[in-house]
C-alpha cells in the first residue's frame, strides 16, 4: 500500500503494508500531528524482522528535525538527554571512526562534518587514493527532502555538488578524477538546510538503486545485519527505518538489497543507508527500542533527533541557509 498523508488526530499519516502497526504506546508525549512511530515484529518476505519506522511531516511546525554532531562519541539516548529541551526520538547517524565523522552532518545550513572526500583502496599492489561520491539525504529550506550522490568540491567543505549518477569508481580499476563542478557530468550545487550522509544509495526515483560498488562501501552488504536508513515518500513524508539484527533467529537483520526493498515497500521513493551493525539504535523517551547487537547502545558521533522546538521557549525554526566555514579534508 502506498504511503500517504493523513490527519494525526483522525488517523495515521502513513498507511503501511500488513504487519506494521502504529506504536501508540511509545508515542506518549508526541504532538497530535507531525511525527509518528510504527513497529513491525513478524516475518517479512520470509525473513524474521523486528523494525521501527519513524514518519515525519516536514511541514509540521510542532516537530523539529535536527542532525547533531558530538566532539566525543555518545549513545543516541545520551544525545537526546543532552539536547536542550530533550528529544522525542534519537537515532544513530552516519559513519565514523573514533571521534571523527566520515559522513555529512549539516544543521541549519552549516556543514558540521563532510562526507568522506578521499579514501584508499588497493590497486595494482599499491594503496591508491579514490574520491567517491557518496549518498546523502537532504532537506531544503522549503522542507523538500532529497537523496543524491554528493561531493564537497574544492579545498573546503562548503561547496557541495550533487550528481545524477555516482562517479563510476570500481575496485581493482584506476580511480576516477576528483569530483568537481563539471565531473561527473550534470553537477548542480546542493544547497540544504539539514542533511546527513551515509552510503550507499538504496532507492532513487522510486526504484531500487544500490551503488555500493561505485561508492566503494563494504558494510557486510550481502549479509543480514542491523540496518538504519532514511528516505522520503512521493508526498514528501520523511521515513526513518531502524532494523534490529545479529539476534537470530528472531531478528537476524537485513542485507542492503533487502533494506532497499523494505524502504520501497513502506513508500520510499528515495532512500540511503546510514551506519548500521552495532551502531543501529533508536531511542524514544529515553528507552532503547531495539536490542543492540553489541549488547548495549554503541556510542556514535552523530545522531538524528526529532524534538519539540517549543521546549526551549524558542519559536519554531525559520528555514534559512547560511554560509559554511571551510574545514579540513577528511581522508581514511
Amino acid at each position: 500500500m502506498a504511503a500517504q498523508f493523513g490527519l494525526g488526530p483522525i488517523g495515521p499519516m502513513l498507511a503501511l503494508p500488513a504487519g506494521w502497526r502504529l506504536a501508540g504506546e511509545q508515542m506518549v508525549g508526541f504532538p497530535a500531528q507531525g511525527v509518528e512511530l510504527h513497529a513491525f515484529n513478524g516475518t517479512w518476505q520470509g525473513v524474521p524482522l523486528r523494525a521501527w519506522c519513524v514518519a515525519w511531516d516536514p511541514s509540521s511546525p510542532r516537530v523539529q528535525f535536527k542532525p547533531v554532531l558530538a566532539p566525543a562519541a555518545r549513545t543516541p539516548t545520551q544525545f537526546a538527554a543532552l539536547e536542550p529541551g530533550g528529544a522525542w526520538i534519537a537515532v544513530n547517524g552516519g559513519y565514523f571512526g573514533a571521534n571523527q565523522s566520515y559522513s555529512l552532518v549539516q544543521q541549519g545550513g552549516l556543514v558540521l562534518a563532510p562526507n568522506i572526500k578521499a579514501l584508499t583502496r588497493p590497486y595494482q599492489g599499491t594503496n591508491t587514493t579514490y574520491y567517491p561520491t557518496r549518498a546523502a539525504f537532504g532537506l531544503s529550506a522549503f522542507g523538500r527532502p532529497v537523496v543524491d550522490w554528493i561531493y564537497h568540491v574544492g579545498s573546503g567543505n562548503a561547496a557541495i555538488y550533487a550528481y545524477p549518477a555516482p562517479s563510476p569508481n570500481q575496485l581493482n580499476a584506476a580511480p576516477q578524477p576528483v569530483p568537481s563542478a563539471s565531473f561527473p557530468a550534470g553537477a548542480v550545487p546542493w544547497v540544504m538546510q539539514h542533511a546527513v550522509g551515509g552510503s550507499p544509495m538504496l532507492v532513487r526515483e522510486g526504484e531500487v538503486r544500490l551503488t555500493d560498488q561505485e561508492e566503494l562501501i563494504d558494510v557486510n552488504n550481502t549479509q543480514r545485519r542491523p540496518r538504519t536508513a532514511i528516505g522520503y515518500t512521493a508526498t514528501g513524508l520523511v521515513l526513518l527505518l531502524a532494523v534490529e539484527g545479529d539476534n537470530a533467529p528472531a531478528a537476524p537483520g537485513l542485507t542492503l538489497l533487502e533494506l532497499a526493498r523494505l524502504m520501497q515497500s513502506v513508500g520510499a521513493v528515495g532512500a540511503i543507508n546510514l551506519d548500521g551493525g552495532g551502531s543501529t539504535s533508536i531511542s524514544v523517551a529515553g528507552r532503547t527500542l531495539l536490542q543492540p547487537s553489541d549488547g548495549s547502545e554503541r556510542p556514535v558521533v552523530s545522531a538524528l533527533l526529532w524534538r519539540d522546538p517549543l521546549r526551549t521557549g524558542a519559536a519554531p525554526e525559520v528555514p534559512r541557509v547560511v554560509a559554511s566555514p571551510p574545514s579540513a579534508t577528511v581522508s581514511a
